[in-house]
């Protein structure tokens, strides 16, 4: 299970005009929210198979995030691994992704399990370019999962409602809130994470050769602006029905929307 270190949800977000990356210094670190769902699924997953079932929490981060990881480990987790190195900042989606599927490779795994966004991001591209990374059938937007006779069996919401679908282990698959709601850590549980392991990977442990972080990203962010500030509402008084369809469908076609 992939779990990433995120600013404070409600924290003010900035961009650092000098790096034009996301400023993390000075604001709280906490669990991406959406991975806390991936987090309930596999803890999910273990209750239904029960003995011999672990579920290992990997995360790329700074070796200074070990107690955010370690909540993850209270809630349920049996232990953790910190893919962790100075030339990392700076990766983005693609980096991201290929020196999560090598240190992946190098731990093994039967089952990845992903959130489907983070919140400093939100670009959803990480989870399905780990899968082409290590070769393995992706599964995205899952509410449901189950694990029988080497097969991963998925319910995966659509517009219209979701479809059953199923391929073989080893897999990844990305889940949505409709998992079920992230359990809390219990006090037992804060005090058994404190005895729980957490081991440090380096690029090279990975088995990583190539130029990672900023100096191998393969997008970069130009410039950006704070959005326009949001213009008076029009109101418009219709006599009738009709009249008042025609003055919204006017406002459409000024805005070039209809």
């Amino acid at each position: 299970m992939t779990v990433k270190l995120v600013p404070d949800v409600n924290a003010e977000k900035r961009i650092d005009p000098a790096t034009r990356r996301l400023v993390r210094t000075g604001v709280d670190t906490v669990l991406n929210p959406y991975d806390e769902y991936a987090i309930e699924a596999a803890l999910q997953l273990k209750e239904k198979l029960g003995e011999g079932t672990t579920v290992t929490v990997f995360s790329m981060a700074p070796e200074s995030g070990k107690e955010t990881v370690r909540k993850a480990l209270a809630m349920g987790a049996d232990d953790a691994v910190m893919l962790t190195d100075a030339g990392l900042e700076g990766s983005d989606v693609w980096d991201t992704a290929f020196a999560l599927a090598q240190g992946l490779k190098k731990h093994g795994f039967d089952l990845v399990i992903c959130g489907s966004l983070s919140d400093d991001g939100s670009t959803g591209g990480v989870p399905g370019a780990i899968a082409e990374y290590l070769g393995v059938p992706g599964f995205t937007n899952a509410r449901h999962l189950d694990v029988a006779d080497g097969r991963l069996r998925v319910q995966r919401e659509t517009d219209n409602g979701y479809q059953t679908v199923s391929g073989p282990l080893p897999a990844l698959v990305s889940v949505t809130m409709a998992v079920g709601e992230p359990r809390y850590a219990s006090l037992k549980g804060i005090m058994g994470a404190k005895k729980k392991t957490i081991a440090v990977q380096t690029p090279a442990d990975a088995g990583i050769a190539q130029p990672l972080g900023a100096s191998g990203a393969k997008t970069e962010l130009l410039e950006f602006a704070p959005p326009p500030a949001r213009s008076k509402a029009r109101v418009v008084t219709a006599e009738d029905g009709p009249s008042g369809a025609a003055a919204i469908f006017e406002f459409l076609k000024e805005k070039k929307l209809a």
